[in-house]
C-alpha cells in the first residue's frame, strides 16, 4: 500500500501539469491574437414580460350517450346546428356495419361517375396523380403526428384507387358496371335498415367550433364569471384544475370572442390602457403573436393585478389551450445584433476623400463597426436602435456596397484599425 502512494501522487501531479500547460497555451494564443471577430445576425429585441393565466371561451358541453362512441368531427372544425357530431353504436357489429356503409356509399358514388364518363389517356394520368397526391398527404400527416384529418385522408386514398380501377383497370362493359351498381345499392339499403336500429347519431344543438377536450373549466370559468374574477381566485383556478370530463364527447365553442385572464405585476398593468390593444405571443397550438383588446383592468391584490384580454381571431386554434404563459410585448426593435465592444466612434473623413464628403458636410463623428472583407477592415456606419446588456441592435446607415448586413464578420477587438487596412491572420 505504501509503494502505491508515490505512484498516485506522481499521476496526480502529472495531470495537474498537463492542465496548467493547456491553460497557459490557450491564454498565450488568446493574447497573441491581435484581432477577434464576431458574426452579425438579424435580431429582434422585445420589451416584454411573461403573463401567466387561463384561456376562457363560451362553451356548451355535449354529453356522451352510452355505447361505443365514434366522434366524426375534427378538433377545431366548424359545425352548424343539426349537423352530426358523433355516432353511438349499441355493439361492435353496428360499428363494423357503419364502416361498410361508408365504403359502399363511396363506391356507389364513384361507380356512378365512371358510368357517366368516357375515359381517355389524359384523365387516366390525372387519376394516377390524384392517387400519388393522396398518399403523399396521408404520409405527411402521419410523419408529423397530425391525425385530425386521418379518416378523411384514408378515404381519399381509397376513393382515388377505386376510381382508377373502375374507370380504367376493371375492363368491365357499361352493362356490367350497371349491374354492379344495382348490386351495391341493394347491399347499402339492407345495411342501412339494419344499422338504423343499432346506431344513434349525436347532432349539434347549436352552431359552433367543435373540440374534443372537456377539462372541467367550462362551468367554472366563463366570459360572464371572468368579470368578477380576482387575482386570488384566478390563481386558485390555475392551481386546482378540475380534470377532464369522461362523461362528455366534446364541446362546442359558441362565441367567436375568446379571453385570456392573467395575473400581472402592478407596474406592468399600469402600462396598459383599458380599451386599447396589446400584443401577446402564445405557444402551443396557437403559436403566434396575437393583437388583443385590453378588455378589463381588474382588481389589485398584494402588488398583482388581474388583466383580461380578448380577441375574435384564431378561435379554432385555441380549442386545446387553457393554462398558458404568454409573452406580453410592449415594444420591439428589429435590426442587426452586434457585440458592444465592436462599436467604434471615428473622426469624419477629411475633405476630398473618395466618398465625396467635404469638411462642411462631414463635421461630426461617425458611429460604426469594422467589417473584415477579403483580409481588410472596412468601416460600416450604423445607428443604434436598442441597447441590451452586452449587445446593440443597430441599423445600417447609407446605401450601396459598403453597408452592414446580416452574415458579415466584424472585428470586436483590435487596435489601430483604419478603413481599408490589411489585417494579418
Amino acid at each position: 500500500m505504501k509503494q502505491g502512494k508515490p505512484l498516485i501522487t506522481f499521476v496526480v501531479l502529472l495531470f495537474a501539469t498537463v492542465i496548467v500547460i493547456y491553460i497557459g497555451f490557450y491564454v498565450f494564443n488568446a493574447m497573441d491574437e491581435p484581432y477577434q471577430t464576431a458574426q452579425v445576425y438579424a435580431y429582434t429585441a422585445h420589451d416584454s414580460v411573461p403573463a401567466e393565466g387561463l384561456v376562457i371561451r363560451q362553451a356548451q358541453v355535449i354529453s356522451a350517450p352510452s355505447g361505443i362512441l365514434e366522434v366524426t368531427r375534427a378538433e377545431g372544425e366548424k359545425v352548424g346546428a343539426g349537423q352530426q357530431l358523433a355516432l353511438v353504436y349499441q355493439n361492435s357489429q353496428a360499428q363494423a356495419d357503419q364502416a361498410v356503409i361508408e365504403e359502399l356509399e363511396m363506391e356507389i358514388e364513384l361507380l356512378e361517375k365512371s358510368i357517366a364518363q368516357s375515359g381517355d389517356l389524359e384523365s387516366a394520368a390525372q387519376l394516377d396523380e390524384d392517387i400519388l397526391q393522396a398518399v403523399v398527404t396521408l404520409r405527411a400527416s402521419y410523419t408529423q403526428g397530425d391525425y385530425t384529418q386521418l379518416r378523411t385522408q384514408v378515404l381519399g386514398v381509397k376513393s382515388s384507387v377505386l376510381k382508377r380501377g373502375y374507370t380504367y383497370g376493371e375492363g368491365l362493359t357499361a352493362e356490367e358496371l350497371s349491374l354492379r351498381l344495382q348490386e351495391l345499392r341493394g347491399q347499402l339499403s339492407a345495411l342501412n335498415r339494419q344499422s338504423a336500429r343499432a346506431t344513434t347519431r349525436v347532432n349539434a344543438p347549436v352552431p359552433g367550433v367543435f373540440s374534443n377536450l372537456v377539462d372541467g373549466y367550462e362551468s367554472r370559468l366563463t366570459p360572464e364569471s371572468v368579470k368578477e374574477l380576482t387575482p386570488t381566485a384566478l390563481q386558485e383556478l390555475i392551481d386546482s384544475p378540475a380534470g377532464e370530463d369522461s362523461g362528455a364527447l366534446g364541446k362546442l365553442l359558441t362565441s367567436e370572442t375568446w379571453y385570456f385572464a392573467a395575473n400581472l405585476p402592478r407596474s406592468t398593468a399600469e402600462r396598459l390602457v383599458e380599451g386599447r390593444t396589446a400584443t401577446l405571443r402564445f405557444s402551443g397550438e396557437l403559436n403566434r403573436d396575437v393583437t388583443m383588446l385590453v378588455d378589463r383592468l381588474g382588481p389589485t391584490e398584494g402588488g398583482t393585478t388581474l388583466v383580461v384580454f380578448s380577441s375574435n381571431r384564431y378561435l379554432a386554434l385555441t380549442t386545446l389551450l387553457r393554462h398558458q404563459t404568454a409573452e406580453l410585448i410592449f415594444e420591439s426593435w428589429s435590426g442587426l445584433r452586434i457585440p458592444k465592444e465592436a462599436l467604434r466612434l471615428i473622426a469624419p473623413p477629411p475633405a476630398g476623400t473618395e466618398d465625396g464628403s467635404s469638411s462642411a458636410s462631414a463635421s461630426t463623428q461617425r458611429l460604426g463597426v469594422y467589417a473584415l472583407v477579403n483580409g481588410r477592415s472596412e468601416f460600416r456606419e450604423v445607428e443604434i436602435i436598442h441597447e441590451g446588456s452586452d449587445y446593440y441592435v443597430v441599423r445600417s446607415v447609407g446605401a450601396g456596397r459598403k453597408i452592414l448586413r446580416a452574415g458579415d464578420t466584424i472585428i470586436t477587438h483590435g487596435t489601430g484599425l483604419t478603413d481599408g487596412m490589411l489585417i494579418e491572420g
